[in-house]
């Protein structure tokens, strides 16, 4: 893994909104391709008008470009995202860092279809602690609930 230097700050509603869901659509095209196309062009209006702007949301910047993203809802990771072509360069994991520093203990819920998700989250300790057959839409998309209390 190598280590991306960049500067991880608080979201900007005014400024982040466009660059954040092309972040979210290019990584949530990667890892939720299951999902169809379809699907995640629709839930990006979501993303866009209810999700980003009803949580915590920090940024991680490289050269003032950012290239990744996690959203809080509390102590609850609503969303950790790389753009692909950033991955493996320890930014979620920097994300994550920020986040834990915040919170002191994350949940998260994951497709478990979603093998590079699942890798990453166990590397940084998480700890499955239960599984349920639909996703939030009711959809047969296995989800598991991760915890981490360091």
């Amino acid at each position: 893994m190598k280590n991306e230097t960049c500067v991880i700050r608080p979201f900007d509603m005014a400024t982040d909104i466009e660059s954040l869901s092309a972040i979210w659509i290019d990584a949530s095209l990667a890892a939720h391709s299951f999902l169809g196309h379809a699907r995640l062009l629709e839930q990006r209006n979501l993303i866009e008008d209810l999700y980003l702007p009803s949580s915590e949301t920090w940024v991680a910047c490289r050269q003032e470009t950012p290239v990744g993203f996690i959203s809080l809802l509390d102590r609850f990771i609503g969303g950790l995202f790389v753009s692909p072509g950033y991955h493996g360069r320890g930014i979620g994991r920097r994300l994550v860092d920020q986040a834990l520093t915040l919170k002191g203990s994350l949940s998260l819920d994951v497709y478990t279809r979603n093998d590079q998700a699942c890798a990453f989250y166990a590397a940084l300790g998480f700890r499955e602690m239960s599984r349920r057959p639909t996703d939030d839409q009711g959809l047969p998309f296995e989800i598991a609930h991760l915890q981490l209390n360091p």
